[in-house]
């Protein structure tokens, strides 16, 4: 049986891949009982979650390799046909769910933390040793993250 790896680069288009992704975020939230609401109409987020008392927007993203020790993921819809336009996703979403394929890792980045147009997250010291102004991918876990999601507001 093909490893999870292998699977994702087996799914060709990046619809599959998103819609996979989608289903491992869901799962993900769901093991740790907190209710997935997903919307039935074209929503500019993917998932809802209930926690600490409030509705969270969620917009699902795949990881892909960056550099040697950092995952990147995309932080601003692209739209093509008659026109090019990037869009942000403040005001649109509080969170990106990221899956790395990689290593099967989850990440929560909340959108106020990304930056524009892709963010890396680091999970291995860089070669240079500098330290200033690196988002370590160990902050960012599901598992780390969840305390603050269920944190009434």
């Amino acid at each position: 049986m093909p490893d999870r790896t292998t699977c994702y680069e087996n799914l060709e288009q990046p619809q599959k891949r998103g819609r996979a992704t989608e289903a491992i975020v869901r799962a993900a939230f769901a093991v740790r009982d907190i209710p997935v609401l997903v919307p039935t109409a074209d929503e500019p987020y993917d998932l809802v979650v209930e926690a600490g008392g409030q509705f969270h927007r969620i917009l699902c993203k795949t990881a892909y390799r960056k550099s040697e020790g950092t995952v990147a993921f995309g932080t601003v819809a692209t739209r093509h046909g008659n026109d090019y336009s990037r869009e942000d996703y403040r005001r649109r979403a509080e969170y990106f769910a990221v899956y790395d394929p990689i290593t099967d890792s989850r990440y929560l980045v909340p959108v106020s933390d990304a930056t524009d147009g892709k963010m890396e997250l680091r999970f291995r010291e860089p070669d240079k040793g500098r330290r200033a102004g690196i988002n370590w991918a160990g902050d960012y876990l599901l598992e780390e993250r969840l305390a603050d999601l269920r944190r009434p507001r």
